[in-house]
């Protein structure tokens, strides 16, 4: 069996056979564009959070020297929470954009717009325009278009501790927030496939942590709303990945409850565990982005190893990686997936 990129990660997330796991990292707030590309290429952010020519040109440039098996879209957490009228610092060549001031004190004051015309603003057509560029130009390497999740998203554009709060105390007014949270995604989700030609939709969701939330909030809150958005990217045709950030003890019941064709978890999740108790799921992740950042190739090369060894379904980093990661750490983890081939042969 030799297959391409594009068709290994399609297959695993439709549970067909492969040579071997893919090796990836899905963009958004997994993304690698660290600043040791960005200085050797030109490419560099935060110009290219504006422009999609710079995009997608950082965005291969980002495949090309760390070996990832995708091109991932955009380079941040912060597009969703910008049109539904957060203030945002777009950040440097080494710092992320961040949220600055959110716009509403409480779900009370949360002022519903239309999703079509808050996704016909904002960077939202910059990274759909960019995700096109790259499909067109790279038919056998998967475009994986990233999402920030419903949680995350309202907790960007409530003040976050308050918005926790009202989980609890308004619940009604939570909900009525997180449905129309819930309708943007899902039309930028539309965007980035129907116009963008994107392969893969992953949404990451840190806020939605079980951590955080507890079984009950989690099911009521976080579930239920990464399923509808899983249900209408469904509909369209495109495979949905996401990501759980944090210890998912507490969530296990419910994380195997998840509409997504493949669940992404951070490193302090026993990933094999995980799956022994839950056959069904294709599991992804975790490589220590801690290891990726200040390990030696020679362990991450060990601990990818380990990964393969357990059958973890899709080897990528646990979670964000950090800007000052080399290109030499990730090309040892990315190295040691495409040998592994020969070993499952």
């Amino acid at each position: 069996m030799s297959l391409c990129p594009k068709e290994r990660l399609l297959r695993v997330l439709r549970k067909e056979s492969v040579d071997r796991p893919p090796v990836i990292c899905t963009g958004g707030m997994m993304n690698a564009a660290i600043v040791e590309i960005m200085q050797k290429t030109g490419h560099t952010l935060p110009e290219a959070h504006f422009d999609s020519g710079l995009m997608a040109e950082l965005a291969q440039d980002v495949q090309g020297h760390t070996g990832f098996e995708n091109f991932g879209v955009p380079f941040c957490m912060t597009v969703e929470a910008e049109i539904l009228g957060s203030q945002i610092d777009h950040g440097t060549l080494a710092c992320e954009p961040k949220i600055v001031r959110e716009p509403y004190p409480s779900v009370r004051d949360v002022v519903i717009g239309n999703a079509a015309a808050q996704v016909n603003s904002g960077r939202v057509q910059t990274v759909v325009d960019a995700s096109r560029r790259i499909a067109r130009a790279n038919s056998d390497v998967p475009v994986i278009a990233s999402l920030t999740g419903p949680i995350s998203t309202a907790a960007s554009v409530v003040d976050p501790m308050t918005f926790y709060k009202e989980l609890r105390k308004d619940p009604s007014g939570a909900h009525r927030v997180l449905e129309h949270v819930t309708l943007v995604l899902a039309a930028f989700a539309e965007k980035l496939i129907t116009e963008g030609g994107a392969t893969v939709i992953a949404v990451g969701d840190p806020s939605a942590t079980g951590e955080i939330l507890g079984p009950v909030m989690f099911e009521e809150y976080a579930l239920r709303y990464l399923n509808q958005l899983a249900d209408r990217i469904h509909a369209l045709g495109a495979p949905f990945i996401i990501h759980i950030c944090g210890d998912v003890k507490r969530v296990r019941p419910q994380l195997a409850q998840l509409r997504s064709d493949a669940l992404s978890t951070d490193a302090m999740v026993n990933l094999s565990a995980l799956k022994a108790e839950y056959p069904h799921l294709t599991t992804m992740g975790n490589l220590s982005t801690y290891a990726l950042q200040w390990s030696t190739p020679e362990k991450i090369t060990q601990m990818t190893e380990n990964l393969i060894r357990d059958e973890i379904d899709i080897i990528s980093p646990a979670c964000g990686l950090s800007t000052s990661t080399s290109t030499d750490r990730i090309r040892a983890m990315t190295a040691t997936v495409k040998a592994s081939r020969e070993g499952m042969a």
